[in-house]
Order: structure tokens, then sequence, then C-alpha cells
């Protein structure tokens, strides 16, 4: 299934929406209607928007005479009213469960109230590293964000798997060093990616064995 089997690494961190949240549905609504009212075309913006904070995306579109400041504050209080249909990709429940606490974190685009409302939501469990939107001033593709969730867990960046859904969050993962393994559950638009991937976590097991590390399996 995957290149990284029998691998060890010191920590996995995982991002979020598409990963370990299936929010896709809520994600495409809020942005949908936000493009619509500023005249972008919508199918092309859902495309590739996904795995970036919202000031980035708002941002990267040059869009003359906005407050991008106004702009994300209101997706965001958009995206906090509406948490309609939002799941926990299937497995991901036992997956997170079954690591050691200290060995995993969340790295989101997503604002920490946003990231926290979106867990719960999903019934998933809230992680003792969360690095956020909020923490890093250049979101991904920038490295930043992995960088600081492995600091933050003592591992280094060379020893962690990433879990990620998007090319933004794939293309952050690889400018920070960290080995990735693609989770499609989420995918709406298909793409090719040189990584490993799998569909969810369904067959999919975390073993752990105390300084030696984490390792994946597949399921009996």
């Amino acid at each position: 299934m995957t290149s990284h089997h029998g691998r060890t690494f010191g920590a996995f961190l995982f991002d979020m929406d598409g990963t370990v949240v299936n929010s896709l549905a809520v994600v495409n609504r809020v942005w949908a209607e936000w493009a619509v009212k500023h005249g972008v075309e919508v199918e092309w913006f859902l495309r590739t928007m996904h795995g970036m904070r919202a000031v980035e995306n708002i941002r990267r579109l040059a869009l003359p005479g906005i407050d991008i400041e106004r702009e994300v504050e209101d997706v965001t209080i958009a995206e906090l009213a509406d948490v309609n249909g939002i799941l926990a990709i299937e497995g991901a429940l036992d997956f997170l469960s079954a690591l050691p606490p200290e060995r995993w974190a969340i790295v989101t685009s997503a604002t920490r109230e946003l990231a926290t409302r979106r867990l719960r939501a999903a019934g998933l469990p809230l992680p003792a590293v969360l690095v956020t939107a909020d923490d890093v001033e250049r979101g991904k593709p920038a490295p930043d964000c992995f960088l600081l969730a492995a600091e933050r867990l003592g591992v280094p960046i060379a020893e962690c798997l990433v879990f990620e859904d998007a090319p933004a969050g794939i293309e952050a993962a690889e400018a920070a060093g960290a080995a990735v393994m693609v989770v499609t559950a989420a995918h709406a638009h298909p793409f090719e990616t040189a990584h490993p991937s799998i569909p969810d976590y369904a067959l999919l097991l975390p073993s752990h064995d105390g300084e030696a590390g984490l390792r994946i399996a597949d399921a009996a």
C-alpha cells in the first residue's frame, strides 16, 4: 500500500480538513457564496483554494477595493456558523486514539476556534499540540506550520510523517523536509502525486514502542 510501511517515525502531523475531518460540503458552501459575491469563477476557485488559510486565498486573487481583513472575518464567521455535515474521515477516530498524545499534532489552515469546533463536531479528540492559522505569519504552502508543530512536539521534522490531502499542504510538508502520506477520502478534484496515498484510515493501524517511535501497518 505504501512505501512508508516498516519505517519508524518520531511523530505524525495531520492536516485537518480533508485529512481527518470531511468538511468539504461546508467549505464549498461558504467559499462558493463568497466567490459569487466577488465575481470569482466558482469552479476554478474551489478547485484551487483547499488547504490554504483564508487570508492567502483572498490575497492571491488581488481583487481591487476589498478589505482583506474584513473579508477573512466574514468568511470565518460563516464557517463557524456552519457545521452541518461535518464528519470524521473513516477510521480517523480509532487511528488518532491509538497514538500517544505526545507523538501527534494537527496542523491546519483554519483558525483555532474553527479547528476546535470542527474537530468536536466530527467527534475527534483535540490534540495536545494544535497548530492553526493563528500561530504562523505564513500559511501553507510555506513550511512554517509543520516546522512549528515538530518543534512543539520536540521531534526533528525529518522524523515526522505528514498526513495531507491538498496540494498546498503537500508542498508545505515537502518544503519542511517531512515524509508525506496523501489522504484521498475527500478529494473532489483528484490530482497526481508521487507520494504514497490512502483512501482513509479504516484499514490502517499505528503501532508504537516507547522510544522506538511510530509505525503504520495494514489492519488484519
